[in-house]
């Protein structure tokens, strides 16, 4: 198994679609005004964040159960920016659709700039043949509001290819989560 590299990530976006839309080389400004990076890096991809959110929220005072989850413990927010709650987290979706190889998983890590500012992204891995948008969990681990920007680089997505092919497939096995788009909740 090995990590991917620059040249490997272009090369399958272009070729195969892996990555839409993709972005050749690390974008650091948009319009002359500077942006938390994203775009393809040495041996990863970082990926940006949809401008709809999903804010938890207790008021309803709900259980949080992932067999029976109830949609009422979020607030929909659709903004260039997500202000999260202390101790608290939000949803959200990529940007870049995805298109996992066979041979091939994928593991997200949150971008330093955020984790400095107690913001953590958490992601599951990333199948062998998933597609879909990723839904990210943003936590706020600070007694304070933190703020996470859509339309910039959050979390970076590293590639690494198996030297077999798996005998069983996400797709294969018919994942619950599989062509998801926009923020998808817990589905039992």
């Amino acid at each position: 198994m090995s990590i991917k590299s620059d040249r490997w990530i272009r090369q399958m976006a272009s070729d195969h679609g892996m990555i839409e839309p993709f972005e050749h080389d690390q974008i650091r400004h948009v319009n002359n005004r500077r942006v938390i990076s994203y775009g393809t890096s040495s041996y990863g991809y970082d990926v940006r964040c949809a401008a709809d959110f999903k804010v938890f929220t207790n008021i309803d005072s709900a259980i949080v159960d992932p067999k029976e989850f109830d949609e009422s413990s979020f607030v929909d927010k659709r903004s260039e920016s997500c202000v999260i709650p202390p101790n608290s987290f939000a949803l959200a979706s990529t940007v870049e659709y995805f298109r996992i190889p066979r041979n091939v998983l994928t593991i997200c890590l949150g971008k330093s700039t955020y984790a400095r500012c107690g913001i953590i992204v958490n992601v599951t891995p990333l199948e062998p043949e998933w597609e879909g948008h990723v839904t990210l969990e943003f936590s706020n681990t600070t007694p304070l509001p933190a703020r996470v920007y859509a339309n910039e680089g959050v979390a970076q997505m590293i590639f690494f290819e198996s030297d077999e092919i798996c005998e069983s497939s996400y797709r294969d096995r018919g994942g619950k989560y599989q062509g998801q788009t926009g923020v998808t909740l817990p589905k039992a």
